[in-house]
């Protein structure tokens, strides 16, 4: 370890910028009468879904011959809905969120998020909310929108929703990942090598691009549009080749929330993945009425990055996982 291994990798000033964001985040939702609230990092179940994979720790209590193991959570997305359930209304929070993968210019396994959710609004009123809030905090101009399937048109020449495994493959020809194009037998797979590596680079590089209507098969905890069945009511936003946020119409429907996660956890067995604890406190919520809403999580060390100009996260955050 060398001598300088104990500094922080961000400068004061940077951390100063970052402090006033911040600030300004909250000043925005306090206008807007949006309740702050604080929700646990741990809990008795983490996510099902197949690309994320959460932390464990393992509880030891008085009388508890066996101990609890938690998950440190990946999003405060489970117990906030919990929160609306209950009736709490419109709610937000800058929360850690931990997700094990790998760390980099763009990762840490420990991060910022803001969450925040609008009971009455809908994906499209969310994505007007969060417009304000980027031009807020990155001065840039009114963000565009797209559907996922135009931009595959536009920039790929194939639509996503209706080409062939095969089709998608001749589309994703240069774009680096031949070869694991030509082994793929996954759609959404391939779907997300093509967008990560063709779409990615080609939008949102002034302003922040929205994309929404995204492929049912990955609606995750959205719902599936009443309009075209095809997509589920979900967006992202991306930024100078950045991902920023991801955002859903949020799905209510305990028992098909329920087939979702046997569903993940499935895909995980047969990938020879852990299987993960459904969260059957979310599930109660739901079965009891989640109001109709729309949920958007962004990364507020990504958020500040862009906002400062900095090139990596360790930048914008005192210590790093190689620091930490």
């Amino acid at each position: 370890m060398t001598s300088i291994a104990w500094l922080p990798t961000a400068s004061l000033a940077q951390l100063q910028k970052r402090a006033q964001l911040l600030a300004l985040i909250r000043g925005f939702f306090a206008e807007r009468q949006v309740l702050e609230v604080d929700t646990p990092t741990m809990a008795s179940a983490g996510v099902t879904d197949v690309h994320l994979e959460n932390f464990r720790t393992h509880f030891v209590g008085p009388g508890m011959a066996n101990g609890l193991e938690l998950y440190l959570q990946t999003s405060p997305e489970f117990h906030m809905k919990r929160m609306l359930a209950a009736g709490y209304g419109a709610i937000y929070q800058i929360a850690k969120a931990y997700r094990n993968e790998e760390s980099g210019r763009l990762h840490n396994p420990e991060f910022t998020m803001l969450e925040w959710y609008r009971p009455g609004f809908d994906h499209h009123q969310l994505m007007d909310e969060m417009a304000d809030l980027l031009q807020l905090v990155l001065h840039t101009d009114q963000p565009t929108r797209t559907t996922y399937q135009q931009v595959f048109n536009d920039i790929l020449s194939v639509c996503p929703l209706t080409a062939s495994l095969n089709t998608l493959r001749q589309a994703g020809l240069g774009l680096g990942a031949d070869d694991l194009l030509a082994r793929e037998t996954d759609r959404d797979t391939i779907l997300q090598l093509l967008f990560a590596l063709g779409v990615e680079p080609n939008i949102g590089q002034t302003t922040p691009c929205f994309v929404y209507d995204f492929p049912a098969s990955q609606a995750a905890l959205a719902r599936i549009s009443p309009a075209d069945t095809r997509v589920a009511e979900r967006f992202e936003v991306y930024f100078k080749g950045i991902e920023l946020a991801n955002g859903f119409n949020e799905l209510s429907d305990a028992s098909e929330q329920r087939r979702r996660f046997e569903r993940d956890n499935q895909e995980r067995a047969a990938r020879g993945l852990v299987t993960r604890p459904i969260d059957e406190y979310l599930l109660a919520a739901l079965a009891c009425g989640l109001p109709d809403c729309a949920g958007v999580a962004l990364g507020i060390d990504r958020l500040v990055m862009l906002a400062v100009g900095a090139e990596r996260l360790e930048q914008v955050i005192a210590f790093p996982v190689t620091r930490a």
